[in-house]
C-alpha cells in the first residue's frame, strides 16, 4: 500500500512551483526603459511584458546574451533601477523581443515592484472600464 504522506510530498513542489510563479503583466510597450551597458553606454526599449523577476523588452537591435545591464523605468508612481541579465533574444516583425531577468534585487525593491505592478493593474482595469 502507497503512503499518503510520500504521494503528498511528491506532487506538493509542482503544485508550489505552479502557485509561486510571480503574475506577469503585458504592457505592449507603454513602458519606456533605459538599459545603461556596461561600457556606459545608454540603450533605450520599451517593456512588452514585466514581472518581478523579469520581463521582455522590444529592442531595435537585440544585446548579447548573459550581458548585465541596469535598468532605470517608472511604473505608476514608482521608479525602478535594478541590474537584469539578458537572456536570448527573439526576431519580432518589427526589431527584437528580449527576454531579461533582474539579479541581485533585494527584498524591498522587489515588494515595491510588486505593489506598482498590482497598483498598474488595478489603474489599467479602472481605466478601461470607465471607457467601455
Amino acid at each position: 500500500m502507497a503512503d499518503p504522506d510520500q504521494t503528498t510530498a511528491a506532487t506538493t513542489p509542482a503544485q508550489n512551483k505552479l502557485t509561486s510563479r510571480p503574475f506577469r503583466v503585458k504592457l505592449r510597450g507603454s513602458v519606456l526603459v533605459l538599459m545603461r551597458l556596461p561600457n556606459k553606454r545608454d540603450v533605450r526599449a520599451a517593456i512588452h511584458q514585466l514581472s518581478v523577476t523579469g520581463g521582455v523588452v522590444h529592442l531595435e537591435k537585440p544585446l548579447d546574451e548573459k550581458l548585465q545591464v541596469e535598468m532605470v523605468f517608472h511604473i505608476g508612481e514608482a521608479t525602478v533601477r535594478e541590474k537584469a541579465q539578458m537572456l536570448f533574444p527573439m526576431w519580432a516583425t518589427q526589431g527584437w523581443m528580449q527576454p531579461f531577468r533582474f539579479v541581485e534585487m533585494s527584498d524591498e525593491s522587489r515588494a515595491s515592484l510588486d505593489a506598482s505592478l498590482k497598483s498598474y493593474l488595478g489603474d489599467a482595469a479602472q481605466s478601461a472600464s470607465s471607457g467601455a
